[in-house]
């Protein structure tokens, strides 16, 4: 097994335990996102009787504007000074706060009229994003510091992948299974709005739990960690250089690329249980069910994603998955819609859908696997170009990304909800059967757009496993002169 030890943090090899406690902390991330993902807007939507269209602008609203949060908290950490490092104190602090925030996203007050409970929907969505922020910045800014290892890298992110897929997942298979389950009141689990806010409270004290032990667990390593820059910290001084390190072609390239990826995984979760409650009409145990294809799909991304690395550039297994896995996931949709696939209330039904699944999450979680491991790459090829090191940084203009379009994507799923007239609180089976071809005519040809873009900007992205070990023997021997009192070169300033 390999150990950390205190080398180089290019040649670091971590523990088992080390990339198990790292990992770990992406559950609470992966709750929240799942959450957001799959229950919000139906939550607010059909079961509280907000109109949808309402419903994901309030959302995406909400994501924008906690979006420019993260470069704040990323510039921050980045320059954090204490005995606990530059990201641990950010980590710590966040675990109560993410806890109490969302759970009272979940439990509105009684007898809110239709705009108190718009309004409290926006301010809620921004106040959990937001503490979710000051821990999840920090803390993915983490795999890029904790190793340099261009193969590393990806085997810690797909413990971390791992991890908050099997975290999501649990807590959206509680949801059904415990929370959501039918009673004589609510035929339908999924309308009964007990079962949810007992849900936010169960998923609210999780997240607390995760986060703290990722934060005890990894707290050894701080010895390890980078110190932040020797200067003074100003307002002006992290606007100019947020700006100049967003200027990396590489990173341009590849955040471009995030912004129509992201989009269309906010479209595909948000509109997810329209699919499965309505288009196939699986009830809320079947629905649950899907919850294992999913898990099974994590757990072989997690073994596949590294050794696919290790044989193939980062970029090229990202190229062809992230189609691959958008063909399965709309391929089923396309051939219901030409009367080529098992009719609804079958067994072949659901065994072909949850088979499909295991695919399309399979290969989707692949690449972004490569995807996180890319950005992290790109921390090197930046500080080679401007002297400073900015995990932070990088990882928080991928979450503004990710934040940003995916509340684009829940507005886009409101929009078509609203556009074909998709009716408010409707059980399975009554609702007309033009809506629900019309569900799947918009959807399909707007989630080709947006993955078939984001696939096409990845060839802006330059950097290979012979680049990176290029740009990592340039910054050595940078270091080296420095530390024989040199100057450095004329590509960084390394102080």
């Amino acid at each position: 097994m390999p150990t950390d030890t205190a080398a180089p943090a290019h040649a670091r090899r971590l523990s088992l335990p080390t990339r198990i406690f790292y990992g770990f902390g992406s559950v609470a991330f992966g709750v929240k996102d799942n959450g957001f993902s799959y229950f919000l807007a139906f939550f607010f939507a059909q079961v509280l009787g907000l109109p949808a269209r309402e419903v994901g602008f309030a959302i995406m609203l909400a994501l924008i504007l906690d979006a420019f949060v993260d470069p704040i908290v990323g510039q921050l950490s980045d320059n954090t000074r204490s005995k606990w490092g530059r990201r641990h104190p950010w980590m710590y602090g966040a675990a109560i706060p993410v806890a109490v925030s969302y759970a009272l996203l979940w439990n509105p007050p009684a007898g809110m009229e239709h705009a108190q409970l718009l309004i409290f929907l926006f301010a809620a969505a921004v106040l959990i994003r937001s503490f979710i922020s000051c821990y999840e910045i920090p803390s993915a800014a983490l795999a890029a510091e904790l190793t340099t290892e261009y193969d590393e890298r990806t085997r810690i992110l797909a413990y971390r992948y791992l991890f908050g897929w099997v975290g999501g997942l649990a807590m959206y298979g509680l949801a059904l299974f415990v929370f959501l389950k039918p009673t004589p009141e609510y035929a339908v689990g999924q309308l009964n709005p007990q079962g949810y806010a007992n849900y936010g409270l169960f998923a609210g004290g999780l997240m607390f739990f995760a986060i703290l032990v990722t934060s005890i667990g990894t707290h050894r390593q701080i010895p390890y960690l980078r110190d932040p820059p020797q200067h003074r910290v100003t307002l002006g001084r992290l606007a100019s250089e947020f700006v100049g390190t967003l200027a990396n072609k590489n990173f341009a390239f590849i955040l471009l690329s995030a912004f129509f990826l992201y989009a269309g995984i906010g479209l595909g979760f948000a509109i997810n249980l329209y699919f499965s409650t309505y288009f196939w009409e699986f009830s809320a145990q079947q629905i649950g069910l899907f919850t294992f294809s999913s898990l099974t799909a994590a757990i072989l991304a997690f073994l596949v994603a590294p050794r696919l690395a290790a044989r193939f550039e980062k970029r090229t297994v990202a190229m062809v998955l992230l189609p691959l896995g958008l063909a399965f996931a709309i391929g089923p949709i396309v051939l219901r819609l030409i009367g080529m696939w098992p009719g609804n209330g079958t067994q072949t039904l659901f065994v072909t859908i949850f088979v499909t699944n295991i695919f399309a999450v399979g290969l989707g979680i692949v690449a972004n696997i490569l995807f996180s491991s890319m950005i992290a790459d790109v921390v090197e090829d930046s500080e080679l170009k401007t002297g400073r090191r900015q995990e932070g940084v990088f990882f928080a203009a991928i979450a503004f990304a990710s934040k940003s379009t995916t509340g684009f994507g829940i507005f886009a799923s409101g929009l078509i909800i609203s556009a074909i007239r998709f009716p408010t609180g409707a059980k399975p089976g009554t609702v007309d059967a033009s809506v629900i071809s019309a569900l799947g005519h918009v959807y399909v040809p707007t989630q080709i757009v947006l993955y078939g873009t984001a696939t096409a900007l990845l060839l802006g992205y330059g950097i290979s496993r012979a680049s990176h070990a290029e740009t990592l023997r340039k910054l050595a021997a940078a270091a080296d002169l420095v530390a024989e009192g040199e100057p450095a070169s004329s590509t960084g300033k390394l102080s």
